[in-house]
């Protein structure tokens, strides 16, 4: 039942999308269309967020039928500052999602509207402790730009479209919905556009599935955490679903992540509000992770889930002052210049608590190739850091078809062996992509947990074992493959062609008499 209501939440979700789609299609070029949609339910949702608030305090209070909405601006500013201490904003009733929307289509100036609105928005966390969540928001919905329209009339039109159709999407209460709405809107139109304009931007998203799993194993065995932690985090996806398993409240010092780029970086914090996790309960800094981490002070993290960037560039030995760095230099040699997957595994270890798990999706090379990737998979077990290793189905990302694997590492294992699971075949097929099931997660995570090794699905691997194998990682190495060729039974198939032989012999004579025969009559 679970899953068909996701479908349905979902199916509706995309309907609602691609109507507004098909009101802008020839207007505004699809990347940058996927900006304006999603900052425009950002700026819904906060609307309806913080009316929501004021009209329960109130209605506690004994004002029944109390509407913000309603409130003049002048009285709605007595409660600015109570509100900015306990939400981190503050919005005027006029500048509210559902009053703009009321005057769009009258407004000559709507671009003028909203765009005060938005400064207004981010204005009024300046000087509070929620200031840097705040800044530079909206920065990605331009609605002043010539991407809109090519004058002020035509973008306005644009504008009341957009406004009209993230009004008419049914999103109810974000944190009640069983998918996370805002973001699979963001999957569907990575969808839509990541092959605009030869960019791609399906690196910046994990699909729900594959985050399920890789939280569901980071979190296992526990019911409360003091960090969550994710050195890639793009929108925010891996950090929301540790929220949802374990409930925010049990995160008892919130959600840490860092990313590189400024517009993904922009969605997570917008993405953060979207789940009611509180200004002062995540903390999202824009760097880059390797050469410029940001979260020194704040480090160890219990929980680390990460989908990191597979096989891009970094300076690596390049950078004189890198193999000095604490993260890097245990392993005594640096991730190649042109690889930084094992820079980013070896962040993470880095950080990772005493009594931590981290759930790291890696690019399959990383398992068995030569060099300073060898070297660094040894520290990894001869340290006794590496938990788990699973080998995930191929086609579940977005933008690639690669057979992706996950890394569990662990810095207080309780023996000396190494989990191995071929999940290759635990999917199935949705449209042009495969998908995760709950049942294929579930028996992935009960076979994470029980280590009981299952014949063709997974193999406990013991130190000696993988020294055998020269440190290589491949599940494939430990994990024998199910053999479903069809079995030959040997003894009956040479019968079978003893018999054949000697019925051809039989056939041979026979023609041979015939052909005496013919040859006799001449």
């Amino acid at each position: 039942m679970a899953d068909i209501r996701k479908e349905q939440e979902r199916d509706e979700l995309h309907r609602a999308i691609w109507a507004i789609a098909d009101e802008l299609r020839g207007s505004v070029d699809g990347w940058d269309f996927k900006s304006y949609v999603l900052g425009m339910m950002f700026y819904r949702y906060i609307s309806e967020n913080l009316t929501n608030y004021i009209n329960e305090g109130e209605s506690e209070a004994g004002e029944v039928g109390f509407d913000y909405a309603q409130l003049s601006d002048e009285d709605a500013e007595q409660a600015r500052e109570d509100l900015v201490k306990t939400k981190g904003f503050f919005i005027l009733p006029s500048e509210l999602f559902c009053n703009v929307r009321k005057r769009a289509a009258n407004d000559e100036n709507l671009n003028m509207t909203l765009e005060a609105a938005f400064n207004h928005i981010e204005e009024s966390a300046k000087g509070s402790e929620s200031e840097d969540n705040f800044a530079g928001l909206f920065d990605d919905i331009d609605v002043n730009s010539n991407k809109l329209g090519a004058t002020v009339a035509k973008r306005n039109a644009n504008l009341v479209k957009l406004i009209e159709g993230v009004a008419n999407m049914g999103l109810g209460n974000y944190k009640d919905n069983s998918i996370d709405a805002f973001g699979d809107a963001y999957e569907y139109l990575m969808s839509m556009y990541a092959s605009n304009a030869g960019k791609s931007g399906g690196e910046f998203f994990t699909p729900q599935e594959v985050s399920e799993l890789l939280t569901r194993m980071a979190v296992a065995g526990k019911t409360e955490v003091n960090k969550v932690y994710d050195p890639a985090c793009g929108s925010g996806s891996l950090l929301l679903k540790a929220a949802k398993i374990l409930g925010k409240e049990n995160v008892r010092q919130g959600f840490y992540g860092q990313e590189i780029n400024l517009t993904t970086y922009n969605l997570c914090r917008i993405n953060m509000f979207l789940h009611d996790i509180d200004f002062d309960k995540f903390d999202i800094a824009h760097e880059d992770t390797l050469l410029s981490p940001q979260h020194w002070d704040d480090e160890p993290f219990e929980v680390i889930v990460s989908n990191p960037p597979y096989s891009i560039k970094w300076e690596g030995d390049d950078n004189p002052v890198l193999i000095n760095d604490p993260r890097f230099s245990p392993a005594g040699v640096l991730a190649p210049k042109s690889k930084a997957d094992l820079a980013f595994i070896m962040h993470s270890l880095a950080w990772l608590a005493t009594n931590g798990t981290a759930a790291i999706v890696c690019f399959p090379g990383i398992m068995y190739r030569g060099g300073a990737e060898k070297k660094i998979r040894q520290y990894l077990i001869d340290n006794n850091f590496i938990d788990c290793i699973i080998q995930l189905p191929s086609n579940l990302f977005f933008g690639t078809s690669i057979a992706t694997c996950i890394m569990v590492l662990k810095r207080s294992k309780s023996d000396n062996t190494t989990l191995f699971i071929d999940a290759s075949k635990e999917f199935v097929k949705v449209t042009n992509n495969n998908r995760l099931t709950e049942e294929n997660i579930a028996h992935i995570v009960d076979e994470f947990i029980s280590r009981n090794g299952t014949q063709h699905f997974s193999h406990l691997a013991n130190y000696d074992e993988i020294k055998a194998q020269d440190y290589n990682l491949s599940v494939s190495t430990y994990v024998e493959q199910e053999d479903t060729r069809e079995v030959i039974d040997i003894v009956k198939l040479n019968a079978e062609i003893e018999e054949i032989v000697a019925r051809e012999q039989i056939l041979r004579e026979e023609i041979a008499k015939i052909i005496a025969e013919i040859e006799g009559q001449k």
